[in-house]
């Protein structure tokens, strides 16, 4: 079976998505915990990514920000980079980003329901918290041992704005694909023009 290649367009379409995933690393609210992660807008972008793109777009999107990060480029929370920003008790909340932009889009369908959209957002929410929550408990030194801090900070902080930013990604997918629809029209049209 034959793969279908990705358009210039769809290529343009994904770097600018890399870029606001990038930009909105730097909307941040730190907790008021010592050395727990920041409440930020990097989910969100995730989750709106993973439910507007197949699988293959979509973790090429959150991969090429990952590597950027990991190269040097201050594409984490708070203008941060390199590998060890990884490496650090809350870097469990970003690496578990990839699995996430994988997971929504083989859970969401292939058409857009409304109520499913929002059950895949949740499902990828809830498995983000809850793996970076682990990993900030496990980590060695973290301060965060006790399971009662590790789930208060680590993951029931985050649960009341998740759900809202859930529940935006899902009702605002039909007008980003109406848009990126237009364009791909548009190309096209333009294209048929020329020849």
């Amino acid at each position: 079976m034959e793969k279908k290649k990705i358009s210039t367009q769809s290529l343009v379409i994904m770097a600018m998505f890399a870029a606001v995933l990038a930009v909105s690393a730097y909307l941040s609210i730190p907790l008021p915990f010592p050395g727990a992660p920041h409440i930020t807008m990097q989910n969100f972008m995730i989750i709106l990514i993973a439910l507007l793109f197949p699988i293959e777009q979509s973790v090429m999107i959150v991969a090429v920000w990952m590597l950027l990060g990991i190269c040097g480029v201050p594409v984490f929370i708070g203008g941060k980079a390199g590998l060890a920003y990884l490496l650090q008790p809350w870097g469990g909340y970003t690496i578990v980003y990839i699995l996430t932009a994988a997971l929504i889009p083989l859970i969401k369908g292939k058409s857009y329901n409304r109520i499913r959209y929002t059950l895949s957002a949740v499902f990828g929410a809830i498995f983000i918290d809850i793996i970076g929550m682990l990993y900030l408990h496990f980590y060695p030194g973290s301060g965060y041992e006790n399971w009662t801090l590790a789930i208060t900070a680590g993951f029931l902080a985050f649960i009341p704005l998740d759900m809202c930013k859930c529940v935006v990604a899902a009702q605002i997918v039909p007008a980003f694909t109406r848009v990126m629809k237009m364009n791909d029209n548009i190309r096209e049209s333009k294209s048929q023009t020329v020849n």
